[in-house]
């Protein structure tokens, strides 16, 4: 199989991965062929720079899953990983070599480094950070486990590691989005129904199809973009002609593979920036002059994120009124920190809450709690 032909293997299943992460074990083992890997993984957390919580952490070897693995990282290496905090300090989607991170001396002492990577494998990979856009705070990083055999990494693998690491922190990102839209697996026509983004279906042409409420409304508003006849258009000149560059990207004129890609949007008010993804979509054979989908875009308002009851948590959950509280703004997408602050209490009393939660409901993980709550909250709507 030619260089082409895998990287836009890679990007079509990339791309269904974004809208159903059910996809992401037959992505990754693509991209271990493709690149040499015996294994990747991906480890998202959220908060402030000095006090990231890992909620997810996806270790997989050619699409075979290592919860043993994972759970051994997150609750036994990651709070001593020397390598975290250097990594966070990384420009965003720079390669490093994971020895690198170490010091000379921890390349000799660091239990992480010389128990569970050696043992995973990851000695001689590649780490990437990532972070998302807005006032989230998230943070993920893409972890290249060692190349297969002994072997080191050849030209042409290198230059497939290095193409793909734009479009796997696009994926994040988009990924991101759709999380804090409680979308975890949907389609492009079932994410019209979805309250909490905005979302446009574009044909090939970038002329709009159908919109949602939400997308309805922002265009409608024309803060920051707007139907004009049948296409979107940016309010300001220059991020005009970038929206022109990031639709052309998802939708070529030739036989290339469409790329995803995203962009903030300025406001003529005092509020941040909207956000605007665009995900290509796979476009069926044209049939007596339909029309399909080829272009999805998803419109994220940071500072808007979605807000749960806290005493509906405690209803459904038998919390008390400060653990669902507490819970509640922990699936909003909350950090300890803006929690504490919030509240008047210290970081410790947070996590004495969180403690207190994960008995009282037999957990012990952040993202189990996130997933409790934000089903909780569906039900309520």
């Amino acid at each position: 199989m030619s260089d082409r032909d895998a990287f836009e293997r890679i990007m079509t299943s990339l791309y269904d991965a974004v809208l159903d992460d059910t996809q992401w074990p037959l992505t990754s083992t693509l991209i271990d062929e493709a690149c040499g890997l015996t294994g990747n993984t991906l480890l998202v957390g959220e908060g402030p720079m000095d006090d990231i919580q890992a909620h997810f952490v996806g270790v997989y070897y050619r699409g075979q899953r290592r919860t043993d693995l994972e759970r051994e990282y997150t609750e036994v290496y990651y709070p001593i990983d020397e390598m975290v905090p250097r990594l966070r300090q990384q420009s965003n989607g720079r390669l490093v070599q994971i020895s690198n991170l170490y010091t000379t001396e921890e390349l000799k002492t660091s239990r992480t480094y010389n128990e569970i990577l050696l043992r995973a494998k990851y000695q001689n990979g590649l780490a990437v950070r990532m972070a998302a856009d807005g006032a989230y705070k998230s943070w993920g990083r893409w972890i290249l486990a060692d190349p297969m055999g002994s072997a080191d990494r050849s030209s042409t693998q290198i230059k497939m590691i290095a193409r793909l690491v734009p479009h796997i922190r696009q994926f994040f990102r988009l990924r991101q989005a759709l999380v804090r839209a409680q979308a975890r697996a949907v389609t492009a026509a079932t994410l019209l129904d979805n309250p909490r983004l905005g979302v446009v279906h574009l044909d090939r042409r970038g002329r709009i199809m159908a919109v949602n409420d939400h997308a309805r409304g922002i265009l409608r508003h024309g803060d920051a973009l707007s139907d004009r006849d049948g296409e979107l258009h940016a309010r300001t000149p220059d991020d005009q002609r970038r929206l022109e560059r990031l639709l052309a990207a998802a939708l070529p004129t030739s036989d290339a593979v469409g790329l995803s890609g995203s962009m903030p949007l300025r406001r003529s008010s005092v509020l941040v920036p909207l956000v605007v993804h665009v995900k290509p979509v796979a476009v069926q054979q044209p049939h007596y002059g339909a029309r399909f989908v080829a272009a999805l875009v998803l419109i994220d308002e940071p500072e808007r994120p979605h807000r749960i009851d806290p005493r509906l948590i405690a209803a459904t959950l038998g919390l008390t009124p400060g653990e669902s509280q507490v819970a509640a703004w922990l699936a909003e997408g909350r950090s300890v920190d803006e929690m504490a602050q919030a509240t008047g209490h210290t970081r410790g009393a947070i996590y004495w809450h969180l403690k207190q939660i994960y008995q009282k409901l037999h957990i012990s993980r952040q993202p189990d709690l996130v997933r409790l709550v934000l089903s909780v909250a569906e039900l309520g709507c």
